[in-house]
């Protein structure tokens, strides 16, 4: 049995903290004690201390008193938080999903002679691996993936709700988004290139460009394809686009009858009421991974991943906290059990690509209720 720190307690931070519990000593921190104590009530074998990841010297001297760090806040603190945990020698598994590149802390990482295994969710996360894993199986052309969380109750109009803070998914909505085509990485405006997909158990769902790539553009340069797309219900993108446009988004400040106001402040506020997940509020994750390419027989095939998640009521937890929670937890018992020791910084395509890591990955979710369902056939 390990010790565990987790460092945030929103709702992915914490239902981590409660599946790592079934094994280890678990402590969960965040900068609201009322958030901690919520959660204490409902689980009292978990431990929990406020934290200010900002403050670096307490932030260092409470990790090191653990085994693992796991690492759950926000985009904007995610990258600084990471160099502060590799510097204070502590092995990670991060599922913040912050802009910078993660692979610049890999010579430090190494120095340090830690582990830090990142982008560790459902996409970024679950596709890596599985992309990770079909790279030594296949040589491929082709990689997609078709990824998104949504409400089984569609409220108009944005027919949206997010488990996570506002900020984080407009994040989503204004970063540039990166593919490679025919071997050239092209950069596009995000909310771009909209095609309708069709899902069993959803319908029709349309898809749009966002910059969910990341790492494999560095760790996967001789794959000529590559796109990853976002999923919602029809109709929100155009919404997204109208505040986009409008000018909501920004971050330059203007004067609201004297006083300096971020537009994108505001409409965080704003989307917070508007796209909050009840506690108890039903959605569900789907997401559509595709690899095309020539197998080990010399013949060309497609080979595809579906997952339909839904929340869980026997357990009150998201679907996105635990298609992405659980997908982290798994790398760290992985981890833990020793199965994965390289040193350095790992984005998952390069813990995928192990079949012992694979297989562990699928067998972890599927005892958790969460299916990746294979299909393959020769184009």
């Amino acid at each position: 049995m390990s010790n565990v720190i987790v460092l945030g307690a929103g709702m992915v931070g914490s239902a981590m903290a409660i599946d790592m519990a079934k094994k280890h000593n678990v402590t969960l921190t965040d900068i609201s004690k009322q958030v901690l104590n919520a959660i204490k009530q409902k689980h009292n074998s978990i431990n929990i201390q406020q934290l200010d990841v900002t403050n670096i010297e307490d932030l260092q001297s409470t990790i090191k008193q653990h085994d693992l760090v796991i690492c759950a806040v926000p985009g904007f603190l995610g990258f600084e938080t990471l160099r502060h945990i590799i510097e204070a020698e502590m092995n990670v598994i991060d599922i913040s999903f912050f802009p910078e590149n993660s692979l610049e802390l890999d010579q430090l990482a190494k120095e340090k002679d830690i582990t830090a295994i990142v982008d560790c969710g459902v996409a970024p996360g679950m596709d890596n691996i599985i992309l990770g894993y079909y790279n030594e199986k296949m040589k491929l052309t082709d990689f997609e993936c078709l990824v998104g969380g949504l409400p089984k109750k569609k409220k108009w109009p944005f027919c949206y709700k997010a488990p996570f803070s506002p900020i984080d998914v407009i994040e989503e909505y204004t970063r540039p988004a990166r593919y490679v085509e025919n071997g050239v990485e092209v950069v596009r405006e995000p909310l771009t290139d909209c095609d309708y997909v069709e899902f069993d158990g959803v319908g029709t769902l349309e898809s749009f460009n966002s910059d969910g790539l990341r790492s494999i553009i560095h760790t996967m340069p001789h794959i000529p394809n590559m796109k990853e797309k976002t999923l919602r219900y029809p109709g929100h993108v155009e919404y997204i686009r109208v505040l986009k446009e409008s000018g909501f988004f920004s971050e330059d400040k203007i004067d609201v009858n004297g006083n300096a106001v971020s537009p994108l402040d505001f409409t965080s506020k704003i989307l917070f009421n508007e796209w909050k997940l009840g506690e108890k509020e039903e959605e569900l994750t789907v997401m559509r991974v595709t690899l095309k390419g020539e197998n080990a027989n010399g013949q060309r095939e497609e080979v595809v991943y579906n997952l339909h998640d839904e929340y869980c009521k026997d357990t009150n937890t998201s679907s996105m906290s635990r298609t992405t929670g659980y997908t982290a937890t798994a790398a760290a018992n992985l981890f833990l059990e020793g199965l994965f020791s390289e040193k350095g910084v790992f984005p998952p395509e390069l813990v995928g690509k192990h079949e012992s890591c694979f297989n562990y990955f699928l067998e972890y979710l599927k005892e958790r209720n969460i299916h990746y369902i294979k299909n393959s056939r020769l184009i």
